[in-house]
């Protein structure tokens, strides 16, 4: 199962605000067994395409506290299923952002309704603690493709 959950950014402003997108793919081996014969994205891993969004949006400040990971889940709430084939839009607003930690106030869209909204906290890991060479595919190309657009 692939645990990369964010297809591709539409919108960032480093360390503030993040818009990306999710098509949930219908073969993901979890729609097997959540649920047999209503198949829905379970909600610990809306939460974590939320978490992996906001993440990105710290992460891009490319600051030397490391990588931002979710540390604490302080409230989360689903209001419709998210189903096999729904394109997730989701956006992240950064509430606080420290030296040692950060917040999130997130919320996932499909259609243009809210489908989930989650109050996250981040703490960060070194970068020297991550595998080597660790890359960010997601966030890099997206970086690399404003910087030649803008100059930036």
């Amino acid at each position: 199962m692939r645990f990369q959950f964010i297809d591709s950014i539409l919108e960032l402003e480093a360390g503030e605000r993040v818009v990306a997108i999710r098509d949930v793919n219908p073969d993901e081996d979890y729609f097997q067994d959540h649920f047999p014969g209503f198949p829905v994205m379970p909600g610990v891993l809306l939460t974590e395409t939320m978490g992996q969004a906001a993440a990105k949006c710290l992460d891009a400040e490319r600051l030397p506290r490391g990588k931002a990971m979710l540390a604490k889940i302080r409230s989360a709430t689903f209001r419709q299923w998210v189903r096999p084939g729904d394109r997730l839009t989701l956006s992240a607003v950064i509430k606080t952002n420290r030296e040692g930690m950060a917040t999130a106030e997130c919320h996932a869209e499909v259609d243009g309704k809210t489908v989930a909204r989650a109050d996250l906290l981040f703490s960060f890991v070194p970068m020297e603690t991550l595998a080597p060479g660790y890359r960010d595919d997601v966030l890099d190309d997206f970086l690399a493709a404003r910087e030649s657009v803008t100059g930036e």
